[in-house]
Parts: C-alpha cells; sequence; structure tokens
C-alpha cells in the first residue's frame, strides 16, 4: 500500500494503461495499523477497482489521508463479511508498498453504505487472481515510480470497456463512471502487474486528448512526498534515492477464496 500517492488537483491519479472498472462513492474505511495515525478513525470517501489495484480517495479535504493504493499484490487475508445488523464489508490486511510513504502493514475493513460489498468483492479477488498469473518469475529490482506530467485521463481509462475479457467486472451494480474531470494519468506505466499483460498506453483521440490537450490539463508535477503541492517544474529528486532490491511476497489471494461469513 502507498499513502497519498493516488490523488491530484481534487480527483484519483492512475498510471500509464491502467484502467478504472469500478467506482463506488460512498465507502467508509476503517484501519488498524499501529504507529500510524493516518489510519485513525472511519474514512469517507471513493474507492476505485482498477486493472492494477484498489484506490480510495477521501471526500474530506483536511484529512491527512488524502488517498492510499492498494496493488493486488500487496493484499493478504481479504475476507467478506455479512453481519446480521449493519452493512456488508470486506476485511484483509495490507503490505505498505516501497516507498509508499509508511512502513509495515495495516488492516482494513471497507463498509459500503449503498449495498455492493459482495460484488466488489468478487470483482476484486478475480482481479488479484488474474493479476498475480502476470506476476513476473523474477521480477526486476522495485524501481519508485516517477510521477512525472500529469493529465486528463481520456475516457477509455474509466468508461466501462466494449471488450468481453472484461465481462465478469459487474457494471449492472456499479453503471456509474467517474466524473470526467476527476481521473488524472501519469505517464509513468504501473510498477506492478496488471490483469490483462497486453494492455496498450491509450492512443490520442480525436476530442481532445492528445499530446497539446494532455500539456494544457496539467502542465504541472505531482510530488507524492508533498501531497497537497503541484509544482510547475518537476522537484528535485531526493538525496540518495536508490531502489532496494525487490521484496518478494506471497501471491494474493485467488478468486475462490473469497469466504462469506455471518457475525
Amino acid at each position: 500500500m502507498a499513502l497519498n500517492t493516488a490523488h491530484a488537483q481534487g480527483g484519483v491519479l492512475i498510471f500509464a494503461t491502467e484502467r478504472i472498472l469500478i467506482y463506488y462513492d460512498g465507502i467508509e474505511m476503517q484501519f488498524d495499523g499501529p504507529g500510524m495515525p493516518h489510519f485513525k478513525g472511519k474514512k469517507k470517501g471513493r474507492i476505485f477497482l482498477t486493472t492494477h489495484r484498489v484506490i480510495f480517495n477521501s471526500t474530506d479535504p483536511k484529512d491527512t489521508m488524502q488517498s492510499f493504493s492498494i496493488p493486488f499484490l500487496q493484499m493478504r487475508e481479504v475476507e467478506l463479511e455479512q453481519p446480521v445488523f449493519g452493512a456488508n464489508y470486506i476485511k484483509g490486511r495490507v503490505l505498505a508498498e516501497p516507498y509508499g510513504n509508511w512502513e509495515g502493514e495495516a488492516k482494513f475493513k471497507m463498509y459500503f453504505t449503498h449495498g455492493g460489498a459482495i460484488e466488489f468483492g468478487q470483482a476484486m479477488l478475480r482481479a488479484a487472481s488474474l493479476a498475480s498469473k502476470n506476476r513476473r518469475p523474477q521480477p526486476p529490482s522495485y524501481t519508485p515510480p516517477a510521477y512525472g506530467n500529469i493529465y486528463a485521463a481520456p475516457p477509455p481509462a474509466y468508461q466501462p470497456p466494449q471488450d468481453p475479457y472484461y465481462n465478469w467486472v459487474p457494471y449492472q451494480t456499479f453503471p456509474t463512471a467517474p466524473p470526467q474531470n476527476s481521473v488524472y494519468m501519469t505517464e509513468a506505466p504501473p510498477p506492478y502487474p496488471g490483469i490483462n499483460p497486453d494492455m496498450a498506453p491509450y492512443p490520442p483521440t480525436a476530442n481532445g486528448y492528445d499530446d497539446k490537450a494532455k500539456e494544457a490539463a496539467a502542465s504541472a508535477y505531482y510530488n507524492p512526498g508533498a501531497p497537497h503541492m503541484m509544482y510547475a517544474s518537476a522537484p528535485p529528486p531526493p538525496n540518495g534515492y536508490a531502489a532496494p532490491p525487490y521484496q518478494g511476497h506471497d501471491p494474493p489471494p485467488a478468486y475462490d477464496q473469497v469466504t462469506k461469513k455471518n457475525d
């Protein structure tokens, strides 16, 4: 998991070639992370299931946690809970990413205040299972992503794909796409595997998302170390910013491992 690296200009920030599969406005997140003041209490906001991870964006502009990102490879012990009273929720553990602005691990719970926990949980584990199959046998040394220039994402990045490859995504439960002016993209590729190894960068389109439109949309630089700041030029890298060796972990849970429990 990475803290405060997946938001920009009041919206969500995704990688090049990453696609948003599900958008849900009305999530409540609860964390239990020792030594992490950002994790205290319930957080209200929006949740995104993408081809590479789960992203939470806070709706409270004063919260120290404006976003967090959970790549599928960092998830552990994911379960679906169906209490007799109260909203259904998804729970699990998450491991920190290298250079993710925090260290260690934390437990999380996702409360779906308007329903949809079962469908979201099943889709999330299906995506995690597909992504784990695309994990390289010998991953290269981890390199922190260079966010670089960001721009308004083209519609294919957040609209339902017209492709049978994604026919398992429950769009009947989650038909709403995020607002067009709330999705931003960096030119950096995802630093971890996604569900489709053949996904190519989105081509320039005739409706304004060409190179000039990208430059006009956001000729600024985003620094994850200063999540509330935007720069007119790229800030210098921190001293000694060397990449550590790749830290291998167990693959995420398989799709058929999702469990339903009644409290």
